[in-house]
């Protein structure tokens, strides 16, 4: 191990508040621990983000030429008003012998007794009305009572970082003070290109310092331009001379023959599948950008720390996985060769992004809170974390992104859910709901990615089931291997349903069907929903080889309201009836998702409210939409 940023600690910094002041008082505080290599922080607009990576810059500064000027919106506004002081403290942990040799006299130790560096910078406002003049102190020491950080350690903490809305062609075109020029100024085998090795006898030269010399002499010697040289003094400076004062001129290379100069003459450009230079678009842009940082970074020797703002911007989402492969690969190089691996922070709304990393590594960001996914802190096993790695995929992974979470067993309940709930009034997309299908398996595994022990994430996790207890009257060939209620006690019944909740705790709800499977419980809620039922079953028994036409689809979804309409008239049961709606579901006549489809589409033209619903399913959109 070496120096790394271990971890983070913000009071009254914009989103996030005060330590408790007094016992009953909520920690609104960050506090954030930060692994050696990738850590993600993960979640929704306005949760935190970008003011965790806005703290580190402003204690830490960064490489690039730019200045955090804090302002009165940098200071925690809550319900008593705003406050005028915030601090924030990076601490530095696992020094190696040399490093701790390097920061001897600004180190301390930590809770443990482990030596660390910690900085620490307070802010006060001085002024509360314009132009509000801000006094600030960078300090070492987990309160900013240690010496001040000097020069010299203060570039060595610097961090490198990538803005959101970059503007990645600007920063890698040559110019005075170019961020090329800065990053290839540090880089090894440039410090030698400094030395000025122009031979005038010989005219060699090998360094770029030397190169420029001779380019400067030999744009000097050029015949245009000596030529134009003489003609303004012979016709006009001579002319103008006085006396014993003879003007003359001469035409050479502005500034100076530096290493600065020299790479500030440079600009780095793309080639892409041809051999000939053409303009790319922003996403390769990018990327060459990337790519020109982690080459500064790879060659640091201190804490060499990378913060990225949403590195998806104007990347393709297989162009984003290479990219997170990529900084894996430079951690795990890394430690093969013993050199201080890239410790990587970065924000993202990219659902590709976070289903590329394992979950260990990510951070969810909600509300103003932290919650690291790391083993130990949740209630995930060793066998979920391998799990999630291998099947949390793309389509998943919204769930890091939403104010609630739906957990359904497979694609059909993904599909018929928020089309139900927005029928009755409770739409999926305006109250930040993510409904993740799961495939009948691991329903418990992503809902123990929001169960913690101590504080919870303030999302609401909605577990979805089946009771998978067939009614009275159902046919054996129906009934297979399955338990028939008619046959079990109350009590039975009731316990049988509290094993499929025992999973339960935090914000994590299950809910379970009140009969027996979703589409048999749509079916026996009401007649209003046993009509649409038998329609969306039959479109998909008719569905399976080829989609019907429009006016197929109308004759099936009238054949179907007939016949409901003769059982009531005959009067069968509901539940009766539902059992011979959902039997084509049941033996394999029809097709799940596909029905779901089917009752999406009748669902945009039928009047339903939440009393023609199953109560479970009332119950879980009411929760799914509430706040916690």
């Amino acid at each position: 191990m070496s120096l790394h940023l271990a971890c983070l600690h913000a009071e009254n910094f914009r989103i996030f508040g005060s330590t408790p002041q007094k016992n009953g008082d909520t920690d609104a505080s960050l506090s954030l621990d930060f692994g050696p290599a990738t850590n993600v922080l993960v979640g929704e607009n306005d949760s935190g983000k970008t003011a965790i990576i806005d703290a580190i810059r402003l204690c830490l500064l960064t490489t690039a030429a730019d200045y955090y000027r804090i302002t009165r919106d940098d200071f925690h506004a809550g319900p008593d008003g705003r406050t005028d002081t915030f601090k924030i403290t990076c601490g530095f942990k696992d020094l190696t012998t040399e490093e701790q040799a390097v920061f001897l006299e600004l180190l301390t130790t930590d809770d443990d007794g482990n030596t660390a560096l910690y900085v620490t910078v307070k802010a006060e406002l001085m002024e509360p009305l314009p132009p509000h003049r801000v006094s600030v102190s960078t300090r070492t020491g987990r309160d900013g009572q240690g010496p001040a950080l000097d020069g010299a350690a203060r570039e060595l903490l610097k961090a490198t970082y990538l803005r959101p809305l970059r503007d990645a062609e600007a920063e890698l075109r040559s110019g005075r003070g170019s961020r090329l020029s800065q990053i290839l100024a540090g880089y090894p085998a440039m410090r030698a290109q400094g030395k000025d090795d122009y031979d005038e006898e010989t005219g060699k030269a090998s360094t770029l310092v030397g190169i420029l010399r001779r380019a400067e002499r030999d744009i000097r010697d050029n015949a245009a331009v000596t030529a134009a040289r003489d003609d303004i003094n012979t016709g006009y400076l001579h002319k103008f001379s006085i006396g014993s004062d003879i003007l003359r001129g001469e035409i050479g290379v502005a500034g100076d023959a530096t290493l600065a100069r020299a790479l500030e003459r440079l600009e780095l450009t793309l080639f892409a599948g041809t051999g000939e230079w053409t303009k790319h678009g922003l996403g390769y842009n990018n990327a060459l950008f990337m790519a020109a940082e982690l080459l500064l970074l790879g060659n640091s020797d201190f804490a060499p720390l990378l913060l990225i703002e949403e590195p998806e911007a104007h990347l393709h989402p297989q162009l984003q996985t290479r990219i997170m492969d990529l900084l894996r690969e430079r951690a795990q190089a890394a430690k093969e060769t013993g050199t201080p691996p890239v410790q990587v922070i970065l924000t993202t709304h990219s659902p590709n992004l976070a289903s590329a990393i394992p979950v260990q590594h990510l951070t969810l960001v909600a509300r103003g809170s932290t919650f690291r996914l790391a083993p130990g802190l949740t209630c995930l096993d060793e066998g979920d974390y391998a799990f999630l790695t291998r099947f949390l995929d793309v389509t998943k992974a919204n769930l890091f992104f939403a104010r609630s979470v739906a957990i359904v067993e497979g694609d059909a309940e993904a599909i018929v859910l928020p089309a139900l709930a927005l029928t009755v009034g409770r739409s999926f997309s305006e109250c930040g709901v993510s409904v993740v299908g799961v495939g009948g398996v691991g329903l418990f595994r992503y809902s123990r990615i929001f169960q913690r022990e101590g504080a919870q994430i303030p999302v609401s996790v909605a577990c979805i089931r089946d009771r998978d207890l067939v009614p009275a009257g159902t046919s054996t060939e129906m009934r297979k291997q399955l338990k028939c209620s008619a046959e079990m006690t109350p009590q039975e019944i009731d316990t049988h349903v509290a094993a499929l909740k025992e999973k339960d705790s935090g914000h994590v709800r299950t809910f379970v069907s009140d009969h027996w499977t979703l589409e048999y419980d749509l079916a026996a809620a009401s007649w209003t929903m046993a009509t649409l039922m038998h329609q969306a079953i039959r479109a998909a028994a008719a569905s399976r080889t080829t989609w019907p036409t429009a006016d197929r689809l109308a004759d099936l979804d009238r054949l179907a309201q007939e016949e409901v309409t003769k059982w009531r008239e005959s009067g069968v049961p509901l539940q009766k009836a539902a059992l011979d709606i959902y039997e084509p579901l049941r033996m394999g006549r029809a097709n799940k998702p596909i029905a779901a489809q089917h009752a999406a589409r009748l669902l945009q033209s039928t009047p339903v409210t939440e009393k023609d619903l199953p109560p479970y399913l009332v119950a879980a959109f009411a929760y799914l939409c509430s706040e916690v």
